[in-house]
């Protein structure tokens, strides 16, 4: 079977360079350890080998159908769907009392990246059931957990985000979809249409719970007036339809194992819902869960160009072709690709994304575990301000770079990774939704200037400088880093620069300050992924220094580190140049110029 993860490098980002087992030290997650946390990762991968890789081709040419008004799934995702749910992974987070494992989300996003390498479409089903089941968890009334948590959790019902409309993206203020007051409390009609609903409906569970947005009748315009309500597709517990109708299927490039529908609710006036909290706090209670589906989509990047990597990797080793380019004797035999440097360029440059992206969200993850679990106040705003700041870099790198990093891939591969006998051009399409997906890159580059390096003072920003600057300071320990110490101080210094200017900016209004918002995202990426990179450099130089060290493994983790400080960091020099530039191309172009 083809590798699609390294488990060498997950437990060396778990347990080397970010020492996870600091995490036991926290009262609630006590009663695990090193055996547990290895134990559940190797289930993960056990699942993944034996369920999840061997239907990655199928379920993409075999994408679902709609066919009398219900979503049809490949087959073998019954079995998935109720494994997951049997075996504990829909709430392993959860407390103990809720049926959970009280698992960091550190091992259990971990746990993700195994399985979404292996099969991104199939991985998606109990993280989305996940997500809907904490919200009722955690916001609604006993009744409401009573009634739909269990079936939930046992990978029975379904659950789903429902957010967007067709005329409602990204901009929720204008949704409108409404929702009726009953004579029956916390009972209401729901009215309206959701559309791009990730396993909205599918034929592999019994029921398809929607955590769903609308708007009360009478309540107020814009965000303010936004409920949350839980709308099942059939009625509890009669199964009776519940006016929820599959109104059509979306047919996508890649991901198209998982079914995206478009729904339809009340078109007979006899859609349910249930409040989940207090009425206008539904936005309030999703955006308690953003950081993690955001970090979520993150890890799903990393996780597709990982396989992607791996697989060009095992490709460059096998191929043959041409000669080292000093070898004018054509009667010798042929090297492998590996051994040419352009093709070692394209390597590393996978490598430096996919590790450098995974030490990221891993290093989040974290944060996220022990902001949760913080008993002092000004600890817990220092940690959630650092892991606000880092939230839209972790989610919009990997992103981004993975659609490169995945065609990378493919030209490793030259032609044949063009054809469908080779997964990489499946990888290609199906890296390309993350950048869209829980908000466009635009989106999150408005948020990290707009907002995230703004609030409190600019406390993360102040927290993130303090992290990297002891970064620095621990390389001048290891001589043999000198040069890559210094190639990215400067670069890092160019970026502390240049956010002086750019938020000095605001001073000219709110449309150039924030026209190159996304460049601003772009740069902080870089200077981000660089210092995750100088972390598992210095890690990597400590255990050379051990007996029986992989010296080829962490050989080439400083390699790594040196490539990305000259060949990507350097790319902050050019983003710096243009965010400091008074010229605002983008403001002045007029729409008619485009001719």
């Amino acid at each position: 079977m083809a590798q699609f993860y390294s488990k060498k490098d997950l437990f060396f980002q778990l347990f080397e360079n970010l020492n996870c087992l600091q995490l036991t030290q926290i009262p609630f997650f006590s009663e695990h350890n090193e055996e547990t946390f290895k134990l559940i990762l190797d289930a993960a991968g056990q699942i993944a080998e034996k369920n999840l890789y061997p239907l990655l081709t199928e379920m993409d040419r075999k994408e679902p159908q709609l066919v009398d008004g219900k979503i049809r799934i490949h087959p073998g995702m019954k079995a998935i769907v109720k494994k997951f749910g049997t075996d504990g992974w829909i709430n392993a987070t959860f407390p103990y009392k809720d049926g959970g494992q009280q698992l960091p989300w550190t091992i259990h996003i971990a746990s993700g990246f195994i399985l979404q390498a292996a099969n991104y479409s199939a991985s998606v089903f109990p993280f989305l059931t996940t997500g809907a089941a904490n919200l009722i968890r955690t916001f609604g009334s006993r009744e409401l957990n009573d009634t739909f948590t269990p079936k939930m959790y046992s990978g029975e019902w379904q659950g789903t985000m429902a957010l967007t409309e067709p005329d409602a993206g990204s901009s929720l203020s204008d949704l409108s979809t409404a929702a009726f007051p009953t004579n029956i409390p916390g009972v209401f009609k729901i009215k309206g249409q959701k559309i791009y609903i990730s396993c909205g409906d599918h034929d592999a569970c019994e029921n398809v719970i929607h955590l769903m947005l609308a708007r009360i009748q009478g309540a107020p315009a814009g965000t303010k007036g936004i409920s949350l309500f839980v709308v099942p597709q059939k009625r509890v517990p009669d199964h009776h339809p519940n006016d929820v109708l599959t109104q059509g299927l979306y047919h996508k490039m890649g991901y198209k194992g998982a079914p995206i529908a478009h729904l339809m609710m009340g078109s007979e006036d006899g859609c349910e819902g249930f409040l989940v909290g207090e009425a206008n706090q539904g936005l309030k209670y999703m955006f308690q869960m953003t950081n993690e589906a955001r970090l979520g989509v993150g890890m799903n990047a990393v996780a597709i160009s990982t396989a992607a990597y791996l697989s060009s990797l095992a490709y460059a080793k096998e191929r043959p072709q041409g000669r080292k380019i000093n070898e004018k004797d054509i009667t010798k035999p042929q090297v492998p690709i590996i051994e040419h440097a352009d093709v070692k360029r394209m390597l590393l440059f996978q490598k430096s994304v996919t590790e450098g992206s995974l030490a990221l969200l891993l290093y989040c993850a974290m944060l996220s575990d022990q902001a949760t679990h913080e008993t002092d106040e000004a600890g817990k705003q220092g940690i959630e301000n650092l892991l606000d700041l880092l939230t839209p870099i972790a989610k919009s790198y990997p992103s981004e770079m993975g659609v490169q990093s995945t065609s990378a891939a493919v030209q490793v591969l030259g032609g044949a990774g063009y054809t469908t006998d080779f997964p990489v051009e499946q990888y290609y399409r199906e890296a390309r939704i993350h950048p869209i997906h829980e908000g466009t890159t635009g989106i999150h580059g408005l948020d990290i200037l707009g907002r995230k390096l703004l609030i409190n003072n600019g406390l993360g920003w102040e927290l993130l400088k303090e992290e990297i600057e002891k970064s620095i300071d621990e390389l001048t320990n290891y001589p043999n880093l000198n040069d890559v110490r210094l190639s990215f101080e400067n670069q890092y210094n160019k970026v502390k620069n240049t956010s002086k200017i750019v938020i000095g900016k605001s001073a000219a209004g709110a449309e150039i300050f924030l026209a190159d918002a996304t460049l601003v995202l772009e740069m902080f990426g870089l200077l981000t992924i660089g210092w995750m990179w100088i972390r598992q450099a210095k890690v990597s130089s400590e255990k050379l220094e051990t007996p029986d060290a992989d010296r080829n493994f962490y050989q080439g983790k400083i390699e790594t580190a040196r490539y990305f400080v000259e060949y990507e960091l350097v790319k902050i020099t050019s983003l710096s140049e243009r965010l400091s530039s008074r010229l605002y191309p983008t403001i002045t172009m007029k729409k008619e110029w485009f001719g």
